[in-house]
């Protein structure tokens, strides 16, 4: 990554380094009272899995906050144009109908 960094970025490298070092931190912690090294080490695998699970998840937070941010300030781009996003006024298919000729079947 280049250029500055935002308070989020700060804020979830602190929250991922805070998590490692519990990674590392409690299967020692666990070692130390007597529990078995397998349990220590299954324990840490755990841990790590649930790091790796919610760094994922509050970079993707983080993408789509950004990505907020600028279609607040810029609109929408072109290309996220979709079924959601469509511009102007027209008439909507697959509407509710009133009256006419609905066949009874």
């Amino acid at each position: 990554m280049s250029g500055p960094r935002t308070p989020a970025e700060d804020s979830t490298n602190d929250v991922v380094r805070w998590a490692a070092f519990s990674c590392v931190l409690v299967p020692v912690v666990l070692l130390w009272y007597g529990t078995s090294f397998a349990g220590a080490t299954g324990t840490a695998l755990g841990l790590a899995a649930v790091t790796a699970v919610c760094r994922l998840l509050l970079r993707q937070s983080e993408r789509g906050a950004t990505r907020l941010r600028q279609e607040e300030l810029h609109g929408p781009s072109p290309r996220r144009r979709g079924r959601h996003h469509r511009t102007g006024t027209g008439a909507h298919r697959g509407g509710r109908h009133t009256g006419g000729n609905t066949p009874v079947g």
